[in-house]
């Protein structure tokens, strides 16, 4: 979801730097569209870096066994969540 944001970011950043024309007092519009582009691509470079950790992530597999009986063997993924 954050890289869609910082990819919007940096849309609306390059039409407001390089396709309007237009001038409002006490702001400058063009550096605005800089600010938001070099802002998407930050927020694209960080969402990047956070699910690259998130796949380094270790699983494991913990099996519940019963000595009672014949029943089966009841298996969950230990995931922390």
């Amino acid at each position: 979801m954050a890289v869609g944001f910082g990819i919007f970011l940096i849309v609306v950043g390059a039409i407001l730097a390089f396709a309007t024309s237009f001038d409002v007092q006490g702001v400058n519009v063009e550096m605005v569209g800089f600010i938001m582009m070099g802002v998407g691509a930050l927020a694209i470079v960080v969402s990047l870096i956070t699910n690259q950790q998130r796949t380094h992530t270790e699983h494991r597999q913990v099996v519940d066994r019963h000595e009672s009986g014949p029943a089966p063997d009841v298996r969950r993924d230990d995931r922390g969540y």
